[in-house]
């Protein structure tokens, strides 16, 4: 599942996990800019990534109920020109959620 895309057209990525448990083996982790308008044509400015936890994707929630249903692989996905800066903060905000 790829939680930006699942979110951007006003899908719930909790709501699908809950769904269809141990369905999804693998998460594309993108966090949106808040206020970014979703849409539903499969279009949106790469500028809008930032770093996991800072959006209004909902990474957190995600992240626990991924665990909980037991979700094996996780891939960072970020595609802003800033993306070499925002991934090891993205890497530091996982890092903190799985200590918890």
């Amino acid at each position: 599942m790829d939680v930006f895309w699942v979110k951007h057209p006003g899908q719930n990525p909790v709501a699908l996990l809950r769904k269809y448990p141990r369905r999804f083996p693998l998460l594309h982790l993108k966090d949106r800019k808040p206020g970014t308008i979703g849409n539903q044509n499969g279009r949106a400015d790469e500028e809008t990534n930032v770093v996991l936890g800072q959006g209004d994707v909902g990474i957190e929630a995600i992240m626990k109920e991924a665990i909980r249903d037991g979700v094996k692989h996780y891939f960072i996905e970020d595609e802003s020109v800033k993306s070499e800066e925002q991934i090891p903060k993205s890497l530091s905000y996982l890092r903190k959620l799985a200590s918890k």
